[in-house]
């Protein structure tokens, strides 16, 4: 836009208001980024082209990690009334005998059920009630928006950041009822899906991953009697890969590969089915919904510019083979948020929310390529080598602890960076990489007499898991960030946080808001690893800090505005 072309648009446009954050899309990801930012103090507005939810079923299972982020966002013990816990993923063959099986925990270190099936209309139902109870988020549907200009000043003017990577406010134009408006917010979060605008905004591109395939998603709901493991059964058959799962009391789904051939019909779908379901009960099947889908793997080249930011299916499609669609949309929210309403709320350093795209990008493209090969065990091909492949692959998955390992890939700890701090001194020194990446575990401890689950005991804020009593440098440094310091040996957790820290033979760590373990202080050491590295970031410009004399509290301090 030239000058000229912003003063007309001056002239024209509508009175505009200011928001600290617009949030594009109002799916399971926006609606849990807001609320994670109201738990900070953050007022959104998010934007949404439907009236109302989606009422059909999509995503249908959960890990515990998800679940720990939807008790972050408020939401926790809402969703647990929905849930259905479920055993895990077994391979079968094409006449369905068991390959491999990979059992999930009834409760994982999250503290929740490893895998939860459930309706996702139920989902959007109850985060939106939740939604609706936060004065701090401003929920508008049936708006369409149709631009996000980064960069440019308020009242229509070219910004005095300059360029489209400048961080000042960015515009965001929607239609209401045939009216055109604007809002000015301080950063938009792209939640609007595989179509996404906001992607266009920021200059976005796909990487392909390289798998394409063309489904049909089958919903249905029955109260005949269906052979169920109650866990997802994925078939290798490359003649007829198949998913099945129970969603419900009465609610499955089927997923069916489909070469060039038009989507089953009802007979059609009960001889598909048939494995699962007598055939004489197909008059009881109803069929809640029937779809076509073409499963990518694809991850977007950038997720940012200036101030805003992509997340969900706006940054990256996976293949649902593993369910890791929807949580890995969850993730992205959660490790932003509490970057941005730093940022926003506290005047961190700009920095601070470039790691948002470095630690995530490498994080989904791992659980993409994961999907890509469960898809590729699925179908294996129809060439002569497929029937040895998934051979090999049946026969690796018996190896004693394999399954169990490969299960713990779907999330595996963040790269090293500016907020992971791995040293090659702790790897020399004490041997392997500690617990610095990872997250921390959620164990069940007793608070002021009351059992809560530990993030309901350490709160929004950073934290500090300490077996040590803790230095006069370690207390700085929780003074400076606002950091609760919490003995485990006190917890009444049988243990549990005492045995993680001496298996990383840590004697504290030092957690962020989203529960990530950021540095820690090895065993017989007092302090953390590398407080110059990460310090920085987080300074705070808006509230002073406390005055002790220390590096760690000279490097947290800047002047209050």
């Amino acid at each position: 836009m030239t000058v000229d072309q912003a003063a007309g648009a001056r002239d024209t446009a509508p009175r505009s208001a200011h928001v600290p954050v617009v949030i594009v899309g109002a799916g399971p990801v926006g609606v849990t980024a807001a609320l994670l930012l109201a738990r900070r103090g953050v007022r959104t507005v998010v934007l949404e082209r439907h009236h109302d939810i989606y009422p059909l079923p999509r995503a249908v299972a959960a890990d515990d990690e998800v679940r720990r982020i939807l008790q972050a966002a408020g939401v926790g013990d809402e969703f647990a009334a929905i849930a259905r816990p479920a055993r895990g993923l077994r391979l079968l063959d094409a006449r369905h005998r068991v390959m491999a099986e990979f059992p999930r925990a009834a409760q994982g270190a999250h503290g929740f059920p490893q895998t939860s099936m459930f309706d996702q209309p139920e989902l959007e139902r109850l985060l939106r009630d939740a939604l609706a109870r936060r004065p701090e988020c401003d929920l508008r549907t049936g708006v369409e928006v149709v631009g996000i200009s980064v960069g440019i000043g308020v009242g229509g003017g070219v910004g005095v950041d300059g360029g489209q990577d400048g961080n000042g406010p960015v515009r965001v134009t929607f239609r209401r009822d045939g009216v055109e408006e604007h809002l000015w917010a301080d950063a938009v979060l792209g939640c609007d899906g595989a179509g996404s605008l906001t992607r266009d905004a920021v200059g976005a591109g796909w990487q392909d991953l390289r798998f394409e395939e063309r489904w049909t998603v089958v919903d249905v709901r029955t109260s005949a009697p269906v052979r169920c493991w109650e866990g997802v059964e994925q078939i290798c058959d490359p003649d007829r890969p198949a998913t099945f799962m129970r969603v419900g009391e009465d609610r499955y789904r089927w997923e069916f590969r489909l070469r060039d051939e038009p989507e089953p019909d009802h007979e059609r779908l009960r001889e598909l089915i048939a494995p699962w379901v007598d055939p004489s009960y197909g008059a009881d099947l109803e069929v809640v919904r029937q779809a076509q889908y073409t499963f990518r793997a694809r991850i977007a080249d950038r997720w940012r510019r200036g101030r805003v930011f992509l997340l969900g299916d706006a940054a990256h499609l996976t293949p649902p083979f593993i369910g890791q669609g929807l949580g890995a949309g969850m993730r992205d929210a959660h490790n932003l948020t509490w970057k941005l309403a730093r940022v926003l709320q506290q005047g961190a350093d700009e920095r601070l929310l470039e790691t948002y795209e470095s630690e995530r990008k490498p994080h989904t493209r791992h659980a993409i390529r994961l999907a890509v090969t469960m898809g590729w065990a699925m179908t294996g091909g129809q060439d002569g080598a497929a029937a040895l492949r998934r051979g090999v692959l049946g026969a690796a998955f018996r190896i004693p602890g394999l399954p169990a390992a490969a299960a713990r890939d779907l999330s595996p700890a963040l790269a090293a960076g500016p907020l992971v701090r791995r040293r090659a001194l702790r790897r020399a020194r004490w041997g392997g990489r500690g617990l610095v990446g990872g997250i921390c575990p959620q164990p069940w401890v007793t608070a002021d007499g009351w059992r809560v689950r530990l993030d309901e005991l350490l709160g929004d804020s950073f934290a500090v898991l300490t077996a040590a009593p803790p230095s006069p440098s370690l207390r700085a440094v929780a003074d400076g960030l606002g950091a609760r310091i919490v003995p485990v040996a006190d917890l009444g957790d049988d243990g549990r946080l005492s045995a993680w820290l001496r298996a990383g033979r840590a004697d504290a760590v030092l957690l962020r808001p989203d529960r990530v373990v950021m540095d820690e202080v090895p065993s017989g050491a007092a302090d953390f690893t590398d407080i110059a590295g990460w310090a920085p970031l987080l300074h705070s410009a808006r509230k002073p800090l406390p005055a002790q004399q220390t590096t760690a509290t000279s490097l947290l301090r800047s002047a209050t505005r």
